[in-house]
């Protein structure tokens, strides 16, 4: 029988999905009071994946990802995902009756073996983590490097995201060694 046990630590990340790089600089200023200091940048990558954000977000989408130094419980997924929902309510634009995000911002995690991503929409490769939030496994490392599953986004299997990703995970290990 096994017994339960705390999960280590995870190192907590976001997805920045905005029209211009002030948007993606105003919306990454407002995480680090829930998320704490900055660790990690990627790159900005024109945003050529879907055309699915195009109604509501326009066109010439940026992507950015940012990683953040604490490490964190994993149990706080939902409650990051709730609180980025928020800060994207503040970037909500109205004509009429209708309205839209500026920027999008996904949250989720990283350990020495997976990414994680928080969603407030149910499917089948989804698990329900509370507070109305799920969370999909999206990259699996092995074989030194993480990997997209069939269900992974197209811009998570970028060449530069796994980058990215892979460089958060070898900050991450570093602070695990030294007891974070």
């Amino acid at each position: 029988m096994g017994i339960p046990t705390e999960p280590k630590p995870i190192k907590f990340f976001v997805a920045l999905l905005a029209p211009s790089e002030d948007l993606l600089a105003s919306a990454e200023a407002r995480l680090a009071p829930l998320l704490g200091a900055i660790e990690s940048r990627s790159g900005i990558f024109p945003w050529e994946a879907t055309d699915y954000y195009a109604e509501e977000m326009g066109s010439g989408l940026r992507r950015k990802f940012v990683s953040f130094s604490p490490l964190a419980s994993p149990e706080r997924l939902p409650e990051i995902k709730l609180a980025t929902q928020g800060i994207e309510a503040e970037y909500l634009w109205t004509r009429g009756e209708m309205r839209g995000r500026r920027v999008n911002i996904d949250p989720g995690y990283l350990d020495a073996g997976k990414v994680v991503l928080a969603s407030t929409k149910n499917a089948p490769h989804r698990l329900y983590l509370g507070s109305r939030i799920y969370g999909e496994v999206t990259l699996l490392y092995h074989t030194g490097s993480y990997h997209p599953l069939d269900t992974t986004y197209a811009d998570y299997r970028w060449p530069e995201t796994i980058a990215f990703f892979g460089e958060a995970r070898v900050l991450y290990l570093r602070q695990l060694k030294r007891g974070f």
